[in-house]
């Protein structure tokens, strides 16, 4: 689970990087609008990922549940940024459908932080 760990928080590092690069592409490339929603995800999703981590270590409340949400995050936020990426700034898409399904993803793992939130609790006040 370290291993796991330590990639995420990597993801984490990328996500803020690419965010900002992102940020700073809407600003200058012409068109590149779309790219705003891009550094939104990615900035948002890297500062998700540094909070969840420390949750999905052994012994905690719903560790496996916080793991599940944090790989969820950062595959969807992968998904999504890099199809809208692509397509605003190569005009192809990263595959049919990714970056719906990068939303999906990302949906799906906030709802795995509510559900191990909700573990965490009824566990504390039994």
């Amino acid at each position: 689970m370290n291993k796991a760990l330590g990639v995420l928080n990597a993801c984490a590092g990328l996500f803020g990087a690419c965010g900002v690069a992102a940020a700073a592409a809407a600003a200058h490339v012409p068109g590149g609008e779309r790219l705003n929603a891009v550094a939104l995800i990615l900035l948002a999703h890297a500062a998700a990922l540094l909070a969840l981590t420390p949750r999905t270590r052994p012994g905690e409340p719903g560790a496996r549940l916080w793991l599940a949400s944090a790989v969820a995050l950062a595959v969807g936020a992968v998904l999504f940024s890099s199809d809208v990426a692509l397509l605003t700034l190569r005009g192809a898409r990263l595959f049919p459908m990714a970056a719906p399904t990068g939303g999906m993803t990302l949906i799906l793992g906030w709802l795995l932080a509510f559900f191990a939130g909700m573990t965490g609790l009824s566990r504390r006040y039994r």
